[in-house]
């Protein structure tokens, strides 16, 4: 049996499609996670791509069959349960190496071509370099570009994790809308000149770079650690609760979610941190892939933040407008009672440190068996255009609710904890939705101390996303986006 297994593994290998670089030498595996198992996988150097249901999956190298094989590691082969070997006849890529998807120089050609069509709407700016020498470039967004005025300003972000490439078109995508369509549109109009839009969408060239070109699947930075590995999760090197515990982020230098040797030490998380020193941002969406969820802190404790209320209210009115546009349902939670704890993220630091709104919004697909880490080139628009309706909807709160013109910019800033408006509407269902749950409780716990059989699960906190009423209970899934 095991014979047959491994030759038609050695067949999977060879006949396998070539999609990109990495599949010709790289086969998705899982193993059951039994603490027997995990002891053998310990000595080994493998690539562990993410837990889900109880199993590990691991992106394994040809010269890993043999020694799984040796050490008698039971496992399944999963690459053909994975976009886009699961769907061989919607091709991915048809341009190029990453096809309609950028790459580091086609956006930075594609952003200068922005400002140079676009000269008093659009200026590009370079707010730091990665560690191999890339440039980090924000595009400004304003009707009198070149001055700085007392605006709202929001911030949009992308690709802090190099495979999520989807994150990376969303918020270019973003600028490019806004640019083609002022003259035209007046909602583009207006929300141009009454604020400072601030796109930067490639926060990790070298790891776009490094995914594009070796390996399709690297999420970190290129950070040379010393000790044979490389690379820093991004998403886990800023200063706002930096290393709290090693559930949300890990000391060890091989992991996924490897922090860094301490708080910003990477010239990247620096950039976005020196780029808020000189601006006065209101509000910001950092976009990651893939989930179909928005999120908002805390992501390092499940405990909620001062300003819970206001952040949730935001989330669902974002996720209302993104399925008004085509129907696709995206869930919204506090980021520490989702899926996985973290610290030292994007979200946490810029409203733990300058108290603004600040979500993260994990881009479609919603779960790995419709895509994982891939988008079709054809959906990238639409995704787009699902989140067009939620990128107004918060320039707009941040107009609403900056200083008035003329105010300073100190008058801008927020202080964290400080609970900013809800509508009462909103307050008053929150309430609701807590009393219901109260009963609901109550009502399990009273059918508990009577019931003879086994003892009935305890109901955990509400949960908020709209499309899997089971999912909060999930939430300990720990697979890193």
């Amino acid at each position: 049996m095991k014979k047959t297994l491994w030759t038609a593994i050695i067949l999977c290998l060879v006949l396998g499609p070539l999609v990109a670089q990495d599949y010709w030498t790289t086969h998705i595996i899982s193993v059951e996670k039994k603490q027997e198992t995990l002891k053998k996988l310990s000595h080994m150097d493998l690539d562990f791509l993410m837990e889900w249901e109880n199993k590990i999956y691991i992106v394994a190298n040809f010269d890993d069959f043999p020694q799984l094989h040796e050490e008698n590691v039971p496992y399944t082969l999963e690459t053909f349960n994975f976009f886009p070997f699961k769907h061989t006849r919607r091709r991915i890529l048809q341009g190029g190496v990453n096809g309609a998807y950028h790459s580091y120089s086609e956006l930075e050609q594609d952003l200068f071509a922005l400002e140079d069509s676009y000269p008093n709407l659009a200026k590009v700016s370079v707010i730091g370099e990665s560690l191999e020498g890339r440039n980090i470039y924000a595009l400004k967004i304003s009707d009198n570009v070149n001055s700085d005025e007392a605006e709202a300003e929001v911030l949009f972000t992308g690709c802090h994790h190099a495979r999520e490439w989807i994150s990376v078109e969303i918020p270019f995508l973003l600028g490019s809308y806004l640019l083609e369509n002022y003259a035209t549109d007046p909602q583009v109009q207006n929300l141009v000149n009454q604020s400072e839009i601030w796109i930067v969408p490639l926060v990790n060239p070298d790891g776009l770079y490094y995914s594009i070109h070796f390996y399709r699947y690297w999420r970190k930075n290129r950070r040379n650690n010393g000790d044979g590995t490389y690379g820093v999760d991004l998403n886990r090197n800023y200063g706002y609760q930096w290393g709290y515990d090693n559930t949300g982020s890990t000391p060890y230098t091989f992991s996924e979610t490897y922090r860094g040797p301490s708080a910003f030490s990477e010239p990247e998380t620096q950039a976005i941190r020196d780029l808020f020193a000189q601006r006065n941002f209101n509000a910001l969406i950092s976009y990651h892939s893939y989930s179909q969820v928005i999120l908002y802190p805390w992501g390092y404790t499940d405990q909620p933040s001062a300003d819970d209320l206001l952040l949730e209210q935001i989330a669902t009115d974002m996720s209302t407008r993104i399925q008004s546009v085509n129907g696709n349902i995206y869930g919204y939670m506090q980021s520490g009672e989702s899926f996985y704890l973290t610290n030292g993220d994007t979200t946490d630091w810029s409203y733990g440190v300058y108290g603004i709104p600040s979500f993260t919004i994990e881009l479609p697909p919603a779960d790995r068996l419709q895509g994982q880490f891939f988008n079709a080139e054809e959906d990238i628009q639409s995704i787009f255009n699902d989140n067009l309706p939620a990128m107004f909807y918060l320039v707009d709160w941040a107009v609403q609710n900056s200083s008035p013109p003329g105010g300073s910019s100190e008058e801008i800033r927020r202080t964290p904890g400080i609970r900013l408006e809800v509508k009462q509407e909103f307050r008053d269902e929150r309430t609701e939705k807590k009393r219901r749950l109260a009963q609901k409780i109550s009502i399990e716990r009273s059918a508990r101390k009577k019931s003879s059989g086994p003892r009935i699960k305890p109901i955990g906190k509400q949960n908020l996303s709209q499309n899997d009423p089971e999912r909060k209970q999930k939430k300990k899934k720990i697979f890193k986006e």
